[in-house]
């Protein structure tokens, strides 16, 4: 049973007991928390998501908690709780769900060490994926929303699992986290589009989460062969561009961005010789998501 099948009020009930369960790429997590906001985004972001039987062993047990004392009533704070302890200084109750977010992804990139992780978005079309690593406010996330609306899979907007044994790519399949200018960019661009509530006044501005489509959901266990390590970055009234890169320049861009790079030692610096080596390398600049998608889809013909 999907979660769209499930009442609000069971949901609720799940979240503030012993959990909901359920599974986004490789990994199984148990949400939990008295947050109404977080319940309503989970709801809206989850909807196309099967739920797991509770008695499901989960890789990880997310809690996003209300704090105590004068704060359940004033200025309220939601907490992310992993293992019986706090991780994340409090964020105002509001912020509950974009925490939640937040907190998945820390779960991942700071254990899942049979992957190597790379703070990029990826997508695929055709059995081969295309990376793209960039830093905050690039456009990275904005673009990879633009091409999953218009042909193209999501495997995540956020971290790039690069498998250790063979290098193939493993989809994530969760929402797309999009900020400020973003939102009503893929509003526009793709009205059909599901979106979460706004989330106010955070470190990152506005933030609101595009949910994932139900046919990307059905093919989460399909990895994907790396063919393309892309570096967007957005440029208002500019020509579009893409620009080779040499490998060795995105060898190293690739392993300051590697979650887990250090800690994979030798086997993490071959994997990602390995990766840069299997694929095309390009700087690419651009001002229109209509043009970025023709673009997109010309290195899949080529």
């Amino acid at each position: 049973m999907t979660l769209a099948a499930l009442p609000p009020s069971a949901l609720a009930s799940r979240l503030c007991g012993d959990g909901l369960v359920l599974r986004t790429g490789p990994f199984v997590f148990r949400l939990r928390s008295p947050l109404p906001v977080v319940a309503q985004g989970v709801a809206a972001m989850y909807a196309d998501h099967a739920e797991l039987p509770a008695a499901t062993l989960a890789d990880f047990d997310v809690q996003i908690a209300g704090a105590g004392g004068l704060r359940r009533w004033v200025r309220r704070q939601s907490r992310f709780v992993f293992d019986g302890r706090a991780v994340f200084d409090p964020l105002p109750a509001a912020h509950g769900y974009a925490l939640l977010e937040w907190a998945m992804n820390w779960c991942i990139s700071s254990h899942a060490h049979q992957f190597l992780i790379v703070h990029a978005a990826v997508i695929e079309r055709g059995g081969l994926a295309a990376i793209l690593p960039a830093p905050p406010g690039s456009g990275k996330s904005t673009l990879c929303a633009g091409l999953v609306n218009a042909g193209w899979r999501l495997l995540s907007d956020e971290l790039t699992l690069i498998d250790m044994r063979d290098g193939r790519v493993w989809p994530l399949c969760r929402p797309v986290s999009l900020k400020n200018e973003s939102i009503e960019v893929i509003r526009h661009f793709a009205p059909e589009a599901r979106f979460s509530r706004i989330t106010l006044d955070t470190a990152k501005g506005r933030v609101a989460h595009m949910r994932p489509s139900a046919e990307h959901l059905a093919r989460v266990d399909e990895p994907a062969r790396a063919r393309w390590i892309i570096y967007p970055r957005y440029a208002a009234g500019q020509a579009i561009t893409m620009r080779p890169r040499a490998r060795a320049a995105a060898l190293v861009d690739l392993a300051r961005n590697a979650f887990n790079f250090a800690l994979q030692g030798e086997a993490g610096f071959d994997r990602l010789c390995q990766l840069v080596q299997d694929c095309d390398c390009a700087d690419f600049e651009y001002s229109r998501l209509d043009e970025a998608v023709q673009m997109f889809d010309r290195l899949v013909s080529a």
